[in-house]
This record gives C-alpha cells, sequence and structure tokens, in this order.
C-alpha cells in the first residue's frame, strides 16, 4: 500500500504559514485557519502574496518538500528545494542520450504517441457524448486527425518533422474542444493557444490546470533522480522544465484538458468567473481558482488501471509511475518508454 502524500494549496492573501512542532499552520489576520501535519503533506504551492516562515521552509527543505511559488492567478515564479540527492549516475545517462540522436527520436516518438493517442480518446469520448450530429461530427473528424499523425509518427525522422507532425494535430484538436461544450460555448471558445498572458476564458484556465499538472511532473521526475530541465521533445531554455514538459504531454487530454471540460459542462465554472485585464490578459476569480484546485484534489484521487504498472494506480501516483518507467529508458534498462494510455 502506497501513502499518497496531498500537495497543500494556500490562496488566501496575506496569509502565514508556519511551523509549530510537527504541525503546519495557516493564520489569516492572526487567526489559525488550518493545522496540517507534516506527514500528510508531500509538497506546498502559494499563490501570490501568501508568507512562509523561514523554519517551515527549512523543514520542507530537510524533508524533501518542494515549496513552488506562483503568482496569484497561477504563473509559476519559483520552486524552492533543499540539497539535491538525485543519483548522478542517472543524470549522467540522461545528459549522454542528447547525443544520441536516435535514441532521442524513439524516445520524442513514445512521447508523442502518448499524447496522440489520448487526444484521439478524449475526442472520440467527447463524439460519443455529443448533444447533436454536427458536433459529434467535427470531433470524429478530428479524432481521425489524431489517428493519422499517430500513423505517421513512426516513419519521421528529425525533430522538427515530429514537431510538425505534433502542432497540426494539436491545432486541430484545440479547435475541436469547442465541440465539447454544452454551455456557454460562445463565452469559452477556443480561438488559439495563448499562454502569456492567456488571452481568453479557456486559455486561462488550460493554463492554471497546465501549471498545476507541471509541477506534479517535475516533483515526480526530481523523486526519481532526473534533471526536470534536461529535455528532449521541448527545446532547453534556461528555467524551463523541459524534461516534465515532456513527461506531461500524455497527461494533458486525460487530467488537464478533460477536467476543463468538465468543469464548463457541470457549469462549477461560468463566463462571469472571469476578468479581462488591462493589455488583454483575461484572469479568474479567486473563488473560480478554489473550485478549479478542489477539483483537481478530487481528481488526483481517483483510481485507474496502469497495466505496466499491473494493477490499479491512483491518479496522484500516475507522474511518479511513468517518471519511473523513463528513468529505466534512460538507464538503458529498458528498450522502450511506454506512456500511460486513457481508456
Amino acid at each position: 500500500m502506497q501513502n499518497i502524500l496531498n500537495t497543500l494549496y494556500v490562496m488566501t492573501q496575506g496569509a502565514y504559514l508556519h511551523l509549530e512542532r510537527e504541525t503546519l499552520k495557516l493564520d489569516v489576520n492572526r487567526q489559525t485557519k488550518l493545522r496540517v501535519p507534516m506527514h500528510h503533506i508531500g509538497g506546498v504551492v502559494l499563490f501570490g502574496n501568501v508568507m512562509v516562515s523561514p523554519f517551515a521552509l527549512h523543514r520542507c527543505a530537510e524533508d524533501g518538500r518542494s515549496v513552488v511559488l506562483m503568482t496569484e492567478h497561477g504563473r509559476f515564479k519559483a520552486r524552492l528545494e533543499g540539497a539535491q540527492s538525485g543519483n548522478v549516475l542517472l543524470r549522467r545517462a540522461q545528459h549522454q542520450l542528447l547525443d544520441d540522436a536516435a535514441a532521442q527520436l524513439a524516445l520524442v516518438r513514445m512521447f508523442l504517441a502518448g499524447k496522440l493517442q489520448n487526444c484521439r480518446t478524449l475526442l472520440l469520448r467527447g463524439a460519443r457524448e455529443a448533444s447533436d450530429a454536427s458536433k459529434e461530427k467535427s470531433l470524429r473528424e478530428a479524432a481521425q486527425v489524431q489517428a493519422n499523425s499517430l500513423r505517421a509518427l513512426p516513419h519521421t525522422d528529425s525533430l522538427d518533422e515530429m514537431r510538425g507532425l505534433e502542432g497540426n494535430a494539436a491545432r486541430v484538436y484545440f479547435a475541436a474542444l469547442n465541440h465539447m461544450m454544452r454551455f456557454h460555448g460562445e463565452a469559452f471558445a477556443f480561438v488559439e493557444r495563448s499562454r502569456r498572458p492567456p488571452r481568453d476564458r479557456i486559455n486561462a484556465l488550460l493554463s492554471f490546470i497546465y501549471a498545476m499538472l507541471s509541477n506534479e511532473c517535475t516533483s515526480a521526475l526530481e523523486s526519481v533522480g532526473l534533471d526536470p530541465q534536461v529535455g528532449y521533445l521541448h527545446a532547453l531554455r534556461p528555467g524551463r522544465p523541459a524534461l516534465a514538459l515532456d513527461l506531461m504531454e500524455a497527461f494533458r487530454p486525460m487530467l488537464a484538458d478533460r477536467l476543463a471540460m468538465t468543469l464548463i459542462n457541470r457549469q462549477q465554472l461560468k463566463p462571469d468567473d472571469f476578468e479581462e485585464r488591462p493589455g488583454g490578459a483575461v484572469q479568474m476569480s479567486e473563488s473560480a481558482r478554489k473550485t478549479i484546485l478542489q477539483a483537481w484534489q478530487a481528481r488526483k484521487q481517483e483510481v485507474l488501471q496502469h497495466e505496466v504498472a499491473g494493477g490499479k494506480v491512483p491518479i496522484a501516483l500516475l507522474p511518479l509511475v511513468q517518471a519511473r518507467l523513463l528513468a529505466r529508458f534512460v538507464r538503458d534498462e529498458s528498450d522502450v518508454y511506454p506512456p500511460y494510455l486513457m481508456r
């Protein structure tokens, strides 16, 4: 039985997080609002103007718990961690893989195969649940584009060709998400992917969930000794968790995009939960972010069948399981990296 540690998300502006013996306490206006035993916490994410005591930071660092700093609206700013304890030989093999063109291309194909297959599965699920025949048709056509890209993937022989194949499939996929919305379709309509800043409601929603997913994948990679910044599909840039972005590609449709569609279709999020700021950026209200975090935490407790692991695995542990499988490939203990495929 594996212990599933929770991530503590703190969003209340002006809150103060501090350590009292073996318990983290959260105070707001000098009143204690929350007490959590340290052994229940796997990591801490702070949004905006949230203060944390030096002793709480020291304890998290000593225990290997990360403390992530976000802006109030969910943009990643920094990640605080203790001394690096990862396997230096594994990281050496990870760096050497960058010089092995054939192995790198094989790994990128596996990352993209997982993403394309999961995008296709989500679109076909949306087609089965579509409210009318025209939406079903559009979703099935978009799913076919993912299938065609999947069939073409083994015949690509360069990173640029793979990225181009994935980029075209992604444009079709995101456009098709409009046909999965049952309510407020115009308000949440997807036109194009925009990140910094998000220019519409759906991009603001997706960016917020992707930031949380990226954090989960970064933590998983670090826990097995891999360097989250040394990736293969995403280009290397200072401060960019390229390998975490690689790992999360297959998770985006099943964990992030599906959650976003569910929140819209259940009307847990509505158009007035978002507002346009000067400069065209769209931001969510505090209540909307809390709704997303509650749904995210509930989703992580669900259990899915994992064929490679040989049993059922809580969603909270999926990034860790995949990080371990990736480490086996990097160490040349396995010929393939099997991405997780949604059912």
